[in-house]
């Protein structure tokens, strides 16, 4: 029997992942990013961040054409492609589809307080209700931005689209997107079920810039002539899904029922719920999204709770310290006990932080000994507080309605780390199962999930990924030291 296969590709701020699997059992083949080396952020004024949508299709087509080769498997068997992509972007683009500017990408605050003042004029009431978030810092509020600041741009507008869509645009010549996709924009009302035209209204946008909607899991469009030269890919081929990082992380993790937890610790950390409970206290602290299984019959909801400053905040660690690798890092911190001598570290330095209620305290070095602590202390201290920002932020889920029944994450990034992983089981008082998968795999596979078969394709995860258990330490009392004293800090931080 002749293999099929699925391509996948995940659209981060760092890099862009390219994944292939076997249509039958999903399968990784083969699983790579391009660049080499991490993307670069414009940051031309403080909390902004940029980049160029040309160069995340520049490596999806250097990386499309490096996995064929690599792979050594016929193009023309790939039956169809699924996107993933980082949330909350802005591209906008002219009649020709070119951007008119750079991305105003996920982690740029610029918008914060014309999120806030929109919240405060439209009502929380209203906001929590229909909406489910408070436009904040998400794309809706980084449009009007641009209507503010670059009007003539502005004027200039044929449609705003998320990082995904826009390369779902470049493989298909067809400007699309999704509920999910709307929803992560709050642009989505979710009393009528429909794009949220009186937002639209208040900011001052005309319904024409919204792309036109496509189900999560059918056939969007189809790969032009144009994009099968430049990428190798099989003319003619849908795409069959697009969803945003997070919504695709939990779906790489079998994550789709009330009660049911992904975590991911890249560089950012986020605690991903899903919940079929549409009442929510906190539409400021906690993000709400369609999850990919949204639909009029099955209201699943994720609530996310981001924490900007996670994996980002242990590679800077490793660029000053020159440390060769982060499993040496790693060693180094495991011989420091628990607690790290009393040396706090606040990892809040990546931009304003919603949980926060969107405020920007930076990263913050407590209780520094010179005479006592040295790297390992540092980067001990660092995994713990990153831990201690998850856990505080379960905890803020856990206040808001949001069931725990099983916690999932990815075997990578800072769920490699030992001590990461166990401070994190230990204090939240759960277990953790760890799956070998990736953003790009879990798109390529669900590129085969246009039948909706969602159990058929968990039990492939389980049997594809499962890696082990982290179990939850029996004495818990240094870890709760230890987090006292960082929330001690921490809450000190806020009410300055």
């Amino acid at each position: 029997m002749t293999r099929e296969y699925y391509i996948g590709f995940d659209i981060g701020s760092s890099s862009v992942k390219v994944a292939i699997v076997d249509s039958e059992t999903g399968e990784n083949i083969l699983s790579i990013h391009e660049p080499k080396h991490e993307m670069s952020i414009l940051s031309e004024q403080k909390d902004w961040a940029e980049q160029n949508p040309n160069d995340w299709w520049t490596y999806i087509c250097q990386a499309t054409k490096r996995i064929l080769n690599e792979s050594k498997i016929d193009a023309s068997k790939i039956l169809a492609v699924g996107i993933s992509y980082q949330m909350h972007g802005l591209v906008i683009v002219d009649s020709k589809g070119e951007p008119l500017k750079n991305a105003i990408i996920w982690c740029d605050s610029r918008a914060v307080q014309i999120g806030n003042k929109a919240f405060q004029d439209l009502s929380p009431a209203q906001c929590t209700e229909s909406l489910l978030n408070s436009p904040a810092n998400f794309t809706a509020s980084k449009l009007k931005w641009v209507k503010d600041n670059e009007p003539k741009l502005f004027d200039k507008i044929h449609k705003f689209m998320l990082p995904g869509d826009f390369i779902a645009f470049k493989l298909t010549d067809e400007i699309s997107t999704t509920k999910n996709g709307l929803s992560e924009g709050i642009f989505w009302d979710y009393k009528s079920n429909n794009i949220a035209e009186w937002l639209l209204d208040y900011f001052g946008f005309n319904l024409d810039l919204v792309p036109k909607l496509v189900d999560n899991f059918s056939p969007q469009g189809y790969i032009t002539n144009k994009a099968s030269l430049e990428t190798g890919l099989p003319e003619g081929i849908p795409i069959t899904y697009r969803a945003g990082d997070q919504p695709n992380n939990a779906l790489s993790l079998n994550v789709f029922n009330d009660g049911e937890v992904a975590a991911t610790g890249g560089t950012s950390g986020v605690i991903y719920a899903v919940t079929n409970n549409k009442n929510s206290k906190e539409s400021s602290r906690i993000n709400h999204f369609a999850h990919v299984n949204y639909s009029d019959d099955n209201h699943t909801i994720g609530k996310l709770l981001c924490i900007n400053g996670a994996g980002i905040m242990y590679r800077w660690l490793r660029n000053q310290s020159s440390a060769e690798s982060y499993e040496t890092m790693n060693r180094q911190a495991s011989k420091i006990p628990i607690g790290s001598n009393g040396l706090v570290i606040l990892p809040f330095g990546n931009g304003a932080e919603r949980m926060l209620n969107n405020t920007n305290i930076g990263t913050q070095f407590c209780n520094i000994n010179l005479n006592q602590h040295n790297k390992a202390h540092l980067f001990r201290a660092a995994l713990e507080g990153i831990a201690f920002s998850f856990v505080y932020g379960m905890e803020i889920l856990k206040n808001d309605n949001a069931k725990i029944k099983v916690i999932r994450a990815g075997n990578d990034n800072l769920f490699r780390s030992e001590i990461f992983a166990k401070t994190l089981a230990t204090l939240i008082g759960y277990e953790i199962e760890i799956y070998n998968t990736t953003g790009a795999v879990g798109a390529a596979r669900a590129a085969g999930l246009t039948d909706k078969n969602f159990d058929r394709f968990g039990k492939n995860i389980t049997n594809n990924d499962y890696v082990m258990t982290i179990k939850p330490i029996e004495n818990k009392t240094p870890y709760l030291e230890a987090y006292y004293k960082w929330k001690k800090e921490l809450e000190k931080q806020i009410k300055n």
